[in-house]
Order: structure tokens, then sequence, then C-alpha cells
């Protein structure tokens, strides 16, 4: 039987966005390594009629529906009671559900509040899946061609089903033997269109793996994704995609899956035995928070000189009086002597200055989203570059930054 999975996630927590959704994520990605795949994902809040119109969706579009949350003894706790009412099955109570929560309460020493029973009320014909280490039992239920399966939303209960209940249940009924093992491509110096035209071919004509091109925080990235009856398999199937994308882009991916470009940066400087530090201005720090945020790379990172005003730059840095009053602070020139102040102040090996016009307003007649970068080793080995992005003022420092991290990631490569 193929299986197509849908997961619902119920709770207007999650739609508040006072919690993020992380049990579809985990369950998604522990259904792969069945083989299942998951097409759909809803978020739903605790409200009667929106509840119902959603697992009639799922019922129409998917064989294997996984919801969590909404199993709790409270009046807004309504999952059992809307999907009663869909599969046309009442609500029972269950002696032994009833005694599990009852002696729940009994083992961690706290009252159990009437409304509790309330979680003892079982779908008709339901199999329970046990809850050791909570009060809100797991439900499966088969239904027309589906199965649906309840679970708990406190993350750490509803894990604990799917590991030792769910998973081997699924494997077991439908003979499940294939997984699906992804691998991510990441990219840099390549737009997310650019990167589609060189593999639009590969997408067009995909089966078995397949490919999507993936964008964010001003970078790009491929993810291959294959199912097989081993692992083993699906990373050869992986591997030779792999290959033919690499002969294509090759030259612009610089990591894989978790990955990170300053990872890699760091590791390159470690090879080089080489140092490098910052002269900021409008990335206010961010650069060096690239570097600190990695145990270790204090081995390569000597540290980084916030200058954010223009007395910073000629009193802190040392930048010349003459060149800011000729160019100003915005400028080529400027970033050329912020960068080669940074190497001789923190005596590294090389020195990246970012200097520019966050917003909202212009300054020195340059734009909102100006940005000079210097990557300074000698006075013969220098490069500045000027970058234009048109975006609000903190994505502005942020691709300020992914850019400088790219422009020392291309030097050293």
């Amino acid at each position: 039987m193929d299986m197509q999975a849908e997961i619902v996630a119920v709770g207007t927590e999650l739609l508040l966005g006072q919690i993020a959704n992380t049990n579809g994520q985990w369950i998604s990605s522990q259904l792969a390594t069945k083989g299942i795949g998951v097409y759909f994902h809803q978020v739903v809040g605790d409200n009667h009629k929106r509840l119902k119109s959603v697992i009639i969706q799922a019922l129409e579009r998917s064989n294997l529906i996984l919801i969590t949350g909404g199993l709790g003894p409270t009046d807004d706790d309504l999952t059992r009671e809307v999907v009663s009412e869909v599969v046309g099955r009442k609500l029972i109570e269950n002696e032994a559900v009833l005694a599990d929560i009852k002696d729940y309460f009994n083992r961690t020493n706290r009252p159990m509040s009437g409304n509790n029973s309330k979680q003892a009320l079982v779908i008709d014909g339901a199999a329970i899946i046990r809850n050791p280490i909570g009060t809100a039992p797991g439900m499966l239920i088969e239904y027309q061609q589906s199965l649906i399966i309840l679970m708990p939303g406190v993350p750490s209960e509803m894990k604990n089903m799917v590991t030792d209940s769910i998973l081997p249940y699924l494997e077991e009924k439908y003979q499940l033997n294939d997984v699906i093992e992804s691998k991510m491509l990441r990219c840099i110096g390549i737009g997310e269109s650019q990167l589609e035209t060189e593999v639009k071919d590969l997408i067009d004509n995909q089966t078995n793996p397949t490919i999507a091109p993936l964008a964010a925080d001003g970078e790009v990235a491929l993810r291959i994704t294959a199912k097989a009856s081993s692992k083993e398999s699906a990373k050869q199937l992986i591997e030779t995609m792999e290959t033919e994308i690499h002969n294509r882009i090759g030259q612009y991916i610089y990591g894989s899956d978790d990955q990170k470009l300053i990872d890699v940066i760091i590791n390159q400087l470690k090879k080089e035995s080489a140092t490098i530090a910052g002269a900021e201005s409008l990335t206010g720090g961010k650069f060096a928070d690239q570097f600190v945020s990695i145990p270790g790379s204090s081995q390569v990172f000597n540290g980084s000189l916030v200058s954010y005003s223009k007395s910073a730059k000629i009193n802190a840095l040392g930048v010349s009086q003459a060149t800011v009053d000729q160019y100003g602070v915005v400028s080529k020139q400027t970033a050329y002597e912020m960068a080669k102040q940074a190497k001789r102040a923190f005596n590294s090996t090389y020195a990246l200055s970012f200097t520019g016009v966050a917003g909202p307003e212009p300054l020195e007649g340059q734009p909102v989203g100006t940005v000079h970068i210097c990557l300074y080793h000698n006075e013969n080995d220098y490069q500045t570059h000027t970058f234009h992005f048109s975006k609000p003022r903190n994505i502005v420092r942020e691709l300020a930054v992914k850019r400088g991290l790219e422009l020392i990631y291309k030097y050293l490569k």
C-alpha cells in the first residue's frame, strides 16, 4: 500500500506563534526512516468547526493522518470529540485508561481533577496507545481506507508513542521496507533563479531521486531526496545525482546538510594557520558573532572593532581624517582603511571591514542599502566591493555579513 501521510497539529497557541510546531517536523523525519512520505502539514486552532473541516479534507487526500494535540482534559481540547463525530463512532469510557490516569496521579503525588476523567473517553473500536509518562492516551482508528492516529501534543509524550508504538505498528501492518533519505547541497554566490536554470532539465525529468531548490538567509540550496529499500541504496541514488549536480554548479557548492558557511571558513583558516579580524560599522558586531558562536573559533578569529560613528572610525580605529573628509564614511576608501587598520590592530593575517547605509535614511548621498566591504591581506593583496540591498534595515545588515563571508570563502578557496 502506498502510504500518503498528512500531519495535523491542533492548538490555537500554534497559530498565535506562542510555540513552534516542532512536532510536525520531528514526526516527518521519523516517518521518512520508514519510507513514508508526508504530503501535507496542517495547523488548526481549538475550534470545532474548523478542526472538523481539516480532518475531512485530510481524509479525502491522505490515507495516514497523524493528529497531535487537543487530547487534554479541558473544554477546548476537542480532538477526540471531533474525530468521533467525523468517523461516526461513540466515545466510551475505557476502564484501563482511567486506571492508568489514576495511577499516573498517584505516582506523581498530585490530586486528580474531575475533568481528567475526560481523557479516559476513547473512540469506539480504536486501538489504545498507552501513555506511561502522561495522562492522554493515543488512539489508532481505522476508517474507510485510512488510518487516523491521535497523539498528545506534549512533545515528550508524543515522541514516546511514535518511537515505542506507532512506528513498530506501521512497520508490521504495512510491511514497510523502504527508507527516505535526503541531502542538502548548500550554495553561495548563485541566485535561486540561476540555480534552477542550471538544473531545470533534472527537475523536469525527476523521478527518484527528486531535487528541489530552496532559498533562505542570503544563500540557496538544492535538496536531493531518494526512496529505496535500504539506506545504502538511497544514498547511492543521491550520490549519482549529486555528481551530476556538481558537474554543473560545483563552483557554487560550499557544503551540505547542516554545514554552515562559517564552519567552512573556520576550517579553511585553520588549514592555513591564518587568522582574521573585523572592522564593523553598520553590521554592529554581527560579523564577530558569526565566529564567536562557534566553539574553538579563537584559533582563527582575533577580534572585531565596532566603529559605528565617524569619530570612532578616526579615533579608535585609525581611519585618516583626510579620507573621511574627501570620500565620506560610506566609501570604498574608508572601507579599505578600516580593514587595513583592523589587521594592524589585531595582528591578524586578514581583515574584513563593513561600512554602509542600513537605513532608514540615506547618508552622504548614498542610498539606503549601499554597503562597502573590504577584504585586506596586504598592500598588494586586497579587494573592495560595493553592494546594494533593497531590503529593510536589519536584513541589509545580515546580508552584508553574508556577502562578507562569501568574499572570504572564495578568496581562501
